[in-house]
């Protein structure tokens, strides 16, 4: 049964039986919630059946994901597979800024936008001497599609399993349905100067690095 959220005239459906009562909540904006022949409204999150979402009114939801990597320290090692399927490790960026964005899927919306923002200023990023990488789930082959469909010049890893993402903390969104989309930048000693997370605006993260690196 698909059923959408609604804005401030109408309420968003609950999944529960109807034998309990849920809260509802009311929204400002119609975001439809599609099946797997569309592409949702939501950045970067793809639905495999038609179903109704039960969200709890924001006064009393509480989120119980808390960052393991703060602003001032140096961040969990890794080693992933880029689009090439060559192992690639952070450390191998030492003594050079880096720009490590974590992003939900390959090919949806915000992805794309965000990925084609960070080409776009590219030139920007070379010229202040820093290494953009891109992470998500998705596979090396994925990767390599979607870098090949967009031209993008810079190096996206494969989290499988989201080890490298649990290992940083990175928040979900929308109640947790949602990979979280967070951008983290480190200075030359691998320290992390910034941490900006915004699912809805994946331009602005371009933006606010490019900012901080100016100041590095």
């Amino acid at each position: 049964m698909a059923s959408s959220l609604s804005l401030s005239s109408h309420t968003v459906a609950s999944l529960f039986p109807s034998h309990t009562s849920k809260p509802q909540l009311s929204l400002s904006k119609s975001i439809p919630i599609l099946t797997k022949s569309s592409q949702s409204q939501f950045h970067g999150l793809k639905f495999s059946h038609p179903y109704s979402l039960s969200i709890p009114r924001f006064s009393t939801f509480k989120t119980s994901i808390s960052a393991k990597v703060n602003k001032g320290t140096v961040p969990p090692a890794f080693t992933l597979k880029d689009q090439d399927g060559k192992n690639v490790s952070l450390s191998k960026f030492k003594g050079k800024p880096v720009v490590v964005y974590f992003y939900p899927a390959d090919e949806t919306p915000g992805c794309t936008k965000q990925a084609c923002a960070f080409r776009d200023s590219y030139e920007k990023f070379k010229k202040a001497g820093a290494e953009v990488i891109g992470i998500s789930v998705d596979s090396a082959e994925s990767h390599k599609n979607f870098a090949k469909k967009y031209r993008l010049p810079f190096t996206l890893l494969s989290d499988e399993g989201n080890k490298v993402r649990k290992e940083w903390g990175v928040p979900s969104d929308l109640f947790g349905t949602l990979p979280g989309r967070q951008t983290y930048v480190l200075d030359k000693k691998g320290v992390v100067q910034l941490i900006y997370n915004n699912q809805f605006q994946p331009e602005k993260h371009i933006d606010e690095t490019l900012k901080i690196l100016q100041s590095l």
